[in-house]
């Protein structure tokens, strides 16, 4: 990862903290509700861009043609977006158990959307 790239996630990162700064955490119900709406927001752009990772490699894979170093190339793009998915979906399933199971699923915990 470049350095230019590591400055522009960390700027795009600060942007969204004083949201998070000046939010009312008064106790420990408020900051978890804090996090159930970060993550509520952040989990479908993550899902989002795995899809987008997953379309791109399979578009390079096409164009490669008979290119056989392009064709492996776009089958490590397409492989690494269904592994994300893959693990996206996975912790989510384990979170809906883990929650029903200690009991916790009084508020359900909502599929990611677009």
């Amino acid at each position: 990862m470049t350095i230019h790239r590591c400055k522009r996630i960390a700027y795009l990162a600060l942007v969204g903290a004083p949201g998070m700064l000046y939010a009312a955490v008064t106790d420990v119900t408020s900051f978890l509700q804090l996090v159930q709406k970060t993550l509520a927001s952040v989990v479908p752009v993550l899902v989002g861009v795995a899809v987008v990772f997953f379309l791109f490699g399979l578009l390079r894979y096409i164009q490669a043609g008979d290119k056989p170093e392009g064709r492996a190339d776009a089958r490590k793009y397409m492989l690494f977006g269904v592994i994300a998915l893959f693990v996206m979906v996975s912790v989510w399933g384990l979170v809906n158990v883990l929650a029903a199971t200690l009991g916790l699923n009084n508020a359900s915990i909502p599929i990611p959307q677009f």
